[in-house]
């Protein structure tokens, strides 16, 4: 089947290009870029695929250019697709968009928090929200789908097999920290490795995007700080929330080990996990606690917010679109060290 990846130059773009690189069935047959890279090598630019794509080039994002494929990631700024999709999705066997514009039901709600109107409405109730754990049904039957954010993929992993179960009263607390990849290719001055190295930091306080991503499909109100953790990719999602009844620990990891049995993706473990583990990989590893003092439920969630968190997840919902295995070219396996 033939794909094509618009914005295939940045961090998300470029993992897109490495994981179907090693897909049966996809394969890359244009690659688009800004026009500073159109005509370039993939491979001199993102040396890493130079083995893999040693004669494709980056090309406009025209229209024209991606009619007639089977698939098309759009791996491009928040607010930037919304622009192309309506000329393409007409033309093409399926989408998946990486970016937020299309995971928001209400145009009023990304209005609100995206800071201008939406410019295709009309598009929303044709996309399956990307997240294929918990809406797997719906991906399968639709042709155009809004992939996850990484933020609200390890918040929800987290809390939404409690909110499901009616387990959950209140709002819950999330405090996630990712790595500088999720803050794009772009080069910016607070992205410098000597202002990242040694630091740790909170940002977008109470006013970031992905709070009401996760509280659409938590159901529930959402107190969201993200940080910025000094190493290049992986996510770390602390969560709390109030059970609606007395849980124990056991209780909990019952509830989480139920939700996910026989997913290829979600690993429940007894251990805290850890960024390091998820690393390459497509998997989110989980673990819950109940604190008796409080009563507090704790749910931790650590994955690669490039793979699972973005191009990984865009290609298990691009799978699920065409009929494939799901975990078709996506490795189960991290990288250690």
């Amino acid at each position: 089947m033939k794909a094509g990846v618009v914005g295939a130059s940045g961090y998300a773009g470029a993992e897109l290009l490495r994981l179907c690189a090693s897909h049966p069935c996809l394969e890359v047959t244009v690659a688009t870029a800004g026009p500073s890279r159109v005509g370039e090598l993939v491979g001199a630019h993102t040396p890493s695929l130079a083995a893999a794509y040693p004669a494709l080039r980056y090309e406009a994002g025209e229209p024209h250019l991606l009619e007639g494929l089977d698939v098309v990631f759009f791996a491009l700024p928040h607010g930037a697709s919304q622009r192309l999709v309506p000329e393409v999705a007409p033309h093409v066997g399926a989408v998946v968009d990486l970016a937020a514009d299309f995971r928001l039901h209400d145009p009023a709600a990304y209005e609100t928090w995206y800071g201008e109107a939406h410019r295709a409405p009309e598009l929303l109730g044709g996309f399956a929200y990307g997240l294929p754990e918990l809406f797997r049904a719906e991906i399968g039957a639709a042709r155009m789908v809004a992939a996850a954010g990484c933020y609200p993929t390890a918040a929800a992993l987290a809390l939404a097999p409690f909110a499901r179960a009616g387990l959950l009263e209140g709002s819950a607390v999330v405090d996630a920290a990712s790595g500088v990849s999720g803050a794009g290719r772009a080069p910016s001055d607070r992205l410098h490795f000597g202002a990242v190295d040694e630091d740790f930091r909170a940002y977008g306080l109470l006013t970031h995007r992905h709070t009401p991503e996760m509280e659409q499909t938590l159901g529930l109100p959402v107190l969201f700080t993200p940080h910025l953790a000094p190493m290049a990719r992986g996510i770390l999602a602390t969560c709390y929330a109030r059970p609606a009844r007395r849980l124990t620990t056991a209780d909990a990891m019952t509830v989480l080990s139920d939700a996910y049995a026989g997913e290829t993706f979600v690993v429940v473990t007894d251990e805290p996990p850890s960024t390091k583990s998820t690393t390459g990989s497509n998997c989110a590893h989980l673990t819950a606690r109940i604190d008796e003092r409080t009563g507090w439920l704790l749910v931790l969630c650590a994955l690669d917010n490039l793979v699972k968190g973005a191009a990984g997840q865009a290609i298990q919902c691009a799978n699920l679109v065409l009929g494939l295995d799901e975990a078709a070219g996506l490795p189960v396996a991290g990288l250690y060290p």
